[in-house]
């Protein structure tokens, strides 16, 4: 059985660091070693000539949204970097902003409620341990970040179903790194009953 890991989480709080060290470990033959890996979804949006972040509209969340329903349904063992998630949390709020219809939010809620299903762990990166830095591409606008964490932390507290899926992720980059590998390994281990617990 294939085995779909998603990383999700406000902007700057450690994804593209973790799963820089998550191919590392595929690289040396460990841990992720059958995995491959998508790098990336927005920043795909945007070399194709989308606005994102604080300027997305209905065209670049949907686009987005196409690219996280592709990458949720490929055959063989995936780690994405950011996750369906991460689609609805961002529309969502670009949506309170104005910026994105209602029914687009509204797609990408029934899309993440069908494409949850695909995946097996979600690991949320905690932004407390990781401060907010630019890269040129990502949004450091401190009240859109906060408004994307509320978002998060409002989601999580709807207990859905689908809620032991989601690992939140503290510390620095080894505490993290060793959640991840014991989470891997306990999936691996329990992987009839898909039953995970935060560690």
């Amino acid at each position: 059985m294939f085995m779909l890991i998603g990383f999700t989480g406000a902007q700057c709080t450690g994804k593209s660091t973790l799963l820089s060290e998550c191919q590392h470990m595929c690289n040396e033959g460990e841990l992720f070693h059958d995995f491959n890996f998508v790098e990336e979804v927005t920043r795909k949006v945007k070399r194709d000539g989308h606005e994102i972040n604080l300027d997305g509209c209905d065209i670049t969340q949907l686009k987005i949204l196409n690219e996280h329903l592709n990458n949720h349904v490929k055959a063989g063992d995936w780690v994405l970097d950011r996750c369906i998630l991460d689609g609805y949390i961002y529309s969502s709020c670009l949506s309170r902003m104005g910026n994105v219809s209602e029914w687009v939010t509204k797609y990408a809620c029934d899309l993440m409620m069908l494409l949850i299903e695909k995946l097996d762990v979600i690991f949320y990166t905690q932004p407390e341990d990781v401060p907010l830095r630019g890269d040129g591409v990502r949004s450091i606008d401190l009240n859109f970040r906060q408004d994307i964490i509320n978002r998060y932390e409002d989601l999580f507290a709807q207990d859905y179903y689908w809620m032991n899926k989601v690992i939140r992720l503290y510390g620095n980059v080894d505490d993290r790194m060793a959640q991840i590998e014991k989470t891997i390994l306990n999936i691996n281990e329990n992987s009839n009953t898909r039953q995970f617990q935060n560690i």
